[in-house]
């Protein structure tokens, strides 16, 4: 499938949060925040607009992916994420793309590592390791199966251990998430499989020793 991957502009900034929507609709939890994590991304100091990008099919845009920094006690990081591709387009390598398209430029920026929650079953292909082969935890000192982390060069991360911080723009509000979704057509909120299997990933998590 031929795909333009290129910086989003302002005029992409609607049928990005609506792809997002799409994407993650019922996927984690009944419902979606990510369409308005997106929206305030943008406008978030930690924003990394230059490393973020869209992919489009002739005229539509099928998908796109944000990046952010992040920071692992005070060594700098980046991170990315929502990553999100419409769903009648997913599993024909747009998501591959993205990443691989947006690692590559992270590499030529001389940037040390990226750290994202995600599946380690998918992210494995592109480099990601265990957060924890690291001696690397979340930010409430946990070891999670979810968080994963890539050095952009040989022995970026040696050394850097603790704690992860990702952007506090994924500090959601709920409610303002809420009234920003009623500005989309409604769609019903229901449970689903991805939701019980993120939420077996998401509970393993181990202290910290």
């Amino acid at each position: 499938m031929r795909l333009d991957l290129r910086p989003e502009t302002e005029g992409d900034f609607r049928a990005v949060e609506e792809t997002t929507r799409e994407a993650f609709w019922n996927l984690h939890a009944p419902g979606c925040l990510e369409h308005y994590l997106v929206h305030v991304l943008r406008d978030h100091a930690d924003f990394l607009p230059d490393l973020s990008f869209v992919a489009a099919h002739g005229a539509e845009i099928v998908g796109s992916i944000f990046y952010s920094r992040s920071r692992v006690e005070t060594t700098p990081t980046v991170t990315f994420g929502p990553l999100s591709v419409l769903p009648v387009y997913q599993r024909r390598g747009v998501g591959t793309a993205l990443v691989e398209h947006t690692i590559a430029l992270c590499r030529e920026k001389g940037l040390r590592a990226v750290l994202i929650y995600g599946d380690p079953a998918y992210y494995a292909r592109f480099g990601f390791r265990a957060a924890r082969e690291f001696h690397i935890c979340t930010a409430d000192g946990m070891y999670a199966a979810a968080l994963q982390a890539l050095e952009l060069y040989p022995g970026a991360l040696s050394g850097v251990e603790g704690r992860f911080f990702e952007s506090e723009a994924f500090e959601v509000d709920v409610r303002a998430a809420d009234a920003f979704d009623r500005s989309f057509p409604r769609r019903e909120k229901r449970e689903t499989s991805t939701q019980r299997a993120f939420q077996k990933l998401a509970a393993m998590r181990e202290p910290r020793r």
